[in-house]
C-alpha cells in the first residue's frame, strides 16, 4: 500500500489523500518509489478544478517526480538507479508525483544529473527547467548582459524566481515585476537589481511603448506579455511561458516589425529529452546549496491540498517541495 493525492469527480470534483494498492498503479516499464515532488501552478489547478487540467480520472497529479527505480522492465534504467521526471503529461493524462510510488515509461525518465539529490532536483522541478529553457532561449538568440536590462515577470513565483536567480548567476541586470511589495528582499537575494510592480505592466496598453528591456522571460501573458513586448528594445527578445493572467494576448505586430524584436514560445512538457538533459545539466552547474533553501519550502503530501489553493491566490513565493513520505 501507499499514500496519494487522487482526484476523482463521482458524484463530485474532490482531491483526497487515499491509501493505494501497488495493483492500481497504472501499467508502464517503470515503477519508482517517490521521494519528492512539488506542487506547481498546474497542479494546484488540477487538485482544485479551477480549470481542466485533468483528462482522465481517476487521477494522481503532479508533474513532477524523483525518487528511486523499484523495477524496470526496459535496460535503459536499473533497480536503485536515482531519476526525475518533468512533464510528459503526468498529472494530466497519466498518475503523477504526488504519490508514494509511480509506474511511467522509461522514456520519460532521466537520472538526475550529480552533483544533484532528489530533494534538490525537485525543488527545481519543472518551475526552474522550464526557466533555463527560458534563459537557454534568450542566450541562442544571442542576448548578452552588454544588451540592457532584463525583465521577469511573475518574480515570485516558481518559474520568476528561478529566472531572477539564474539571470542574475549569468551578469545580467534584472528587473523583477512583482505584486508583492514585501517580496523585495526576496526578490534582491535572488539577485534582482530593480524591483516594480506588476501594476505596471497588467493592464492595457499602448502598442508601441518606450524601449525598456533587452530581453524578457514572462510566465504571466495576456496585457503583461503584450506590454513586454511593446517595451522591448529593438532585437530584444522575449521567451513565454506561462498564462497566470490569462491565454489571451492582445498586442500589436508593431514591435515585431519596426523593433525585430523575438517572442520564444517556451513548452516543458513534451521537449525532447537532448534539450531536457541541456537544460538540467546547466542547472546542476549553475546553482549551489544556499539557492536551494532561499527558493523552497518543504511541505507534506496531506499539505498539497489547502496549499493549492493558496499557490492560486497569489500567497506562495518560490517553490512548495512535496516530501510524500511525510
Amino acid at each position: 500500500m501507499f499514500n496519494a493525492l487522487v482526484i476523482d469527480k463521482t458524484p463530485d470534483y474532490r482531491a483526497s489523500l487515499q491509501q493505494l494498492d501497488a495493483s492500481q498503479l497504472p501499467a508502464a516499464e517503470v515503477v519508482v518509489d517517490v521521494a519528492y515532488s512539488t506542487l506547481n501552478y498546474k497542479d494546484a489547478l488540477a487538485i482544485t478544478g479551477k480549470a481542466p487540467v485533468v483528462r482522465d480520472f481517476p487521477m494522481v497529479p503532479g508533474i513532477d517526480l524523483a525518487g528511486t527505480v523499484v523495477s524496470s522492465q526496459n535496460p535503459a534504467f536499473k533497480t536503485g538507479d536515482q531519476v526525475l521526471l518533468n512533464g510528459w503529461g503526468v498529472g494530466e493524462k497519466h498518475w503523477g508525483g504526488l504519490a508514494q510510488r509511480a509506474a511511467v515509461p522509461a522514456a520519460w525518465l532521466q537520472p538526475i544529473p550529480a552533483p544533484l539529490t532528489a530533494r534538490q532536483a525537485m525543488i527545481i522541478g519543472t518551475a526552474g527547467y522550464t526557466a533555463m529553457l527560458c534563459v537557454q532561449a534568450l542566450l541562442k538568440h544571442q542576448l548578452t548582459p552588454a544588451a540592457g536590462p532584463v525583465l521577469v515577470t511573475g518574480a515570485t513565483g516558481g518559474v520568476g524566481s528561478f529566472a531572477v536567480l539564474l539571470l542574475a548567476r549569468l551578469g545580467f541586470q534584472v528587473t523583477a515585476a512583482t505584486g508583492k511589495a514585501s517580496a523585495a528582499d526576496y526578490l534582491r537575494q535572488l539577485g534582482a537589481a530593480e524591483i516594480i510592480s506588476r501594476d505596471s505592466l497588467s493592464a492595457p496598453g499602448k502598442p508601441l511603448a518606450k524601449e525598456l528591456w533587452a530581453g524578457v522571460v514572462d510566465s504571466v501573458g495576456s496585457h503583461t506579455l503584450a506590454n513586454a513586448c511593446a517595451q522591448s528594445r529593438y532585437g530584444g527578445v522575449v521567451a513565454a511561458c506561462g498564462l497566470a493572467q490569462g491565454m489571451d494576448f492582445p498586442a500589436s505586430v508593431a514591435p515585431f516589425i519596426l523593433r525585430g524584436i523575438t517572442l520564444c514560445g517556451i513548452d516543458s512538457v513534451m521537449q525532447p529529452m537532448a534539450p531536457r538533459l541541456a537544460a538540467w545539466t546547466q542547472l546542476a552547474g549553475l546553482l549551489t546549496a544556499d539557492d536551494f533553501t532561499l527558493l523552497s519550502r518543504e511541505i507534506s503530501l496531506a499539505d498539497a491540498i489547502p496549499q493549492a489553493h493558496a499557490l492560486l491566490a497569489g500567497d506562495i513565493q518560490g517553490r512548495l517541495l512535496v516530501n510524500v513520505n511525510s
